[in-house]
């Protein structure tokens, strides 16, 4: 029974920053790509950024140049590092295997002055 366990939201005023944590077993870091997602009430959830095993990233437009994903095999943790931080970033950010399907809880991440 595999575990994805998302920390690090929170409130934060335009252009500032925040790092997402999702912690994974080792059942599901070893084999996955990892990815993370974001989702507001009423919207379309959509993939955000992602990191296969092999350490290759994709970003979709939106996010490339101010967030960065990565991962330590040690700590089976996968990271969103997000900078200069937008209205428009605000929504449920979840962590997820694209291999095995599990998810995150979801972490809320609010941007507003």
């Amino acid at each position: 029974q595999g575990q994805l366990v998302e920390s690090g939201g929170g409130l934060v005023q335009p252009g500032g920053s925040l790092r997402l944590s999702c912690a994974a077993s080792e059942n599901i870091f070893s084999i996955s790509t990892m990815g993370w997602y974001r989702q507001t009430p009423g919207k379309q959830r959509e993939l955000v950024a992602l990191i296969a095993r092999n350490g290759n990233t994709n970003y979709i437009d939106a996010v490339k140049g101010r967030f960065t994903i990565s991962r330590d095999s040690a700590e089976r943790t996968v990271y969103l590092r997000m900078n200069s931080l937008k209205p428009e970033d605000t929504a449920v950010y979840y962590c997820s295997s694209l291999t095995t399907g599990h998810w995150g809880q979801g972490t809320q991440v609010t941007v507003s002055s």
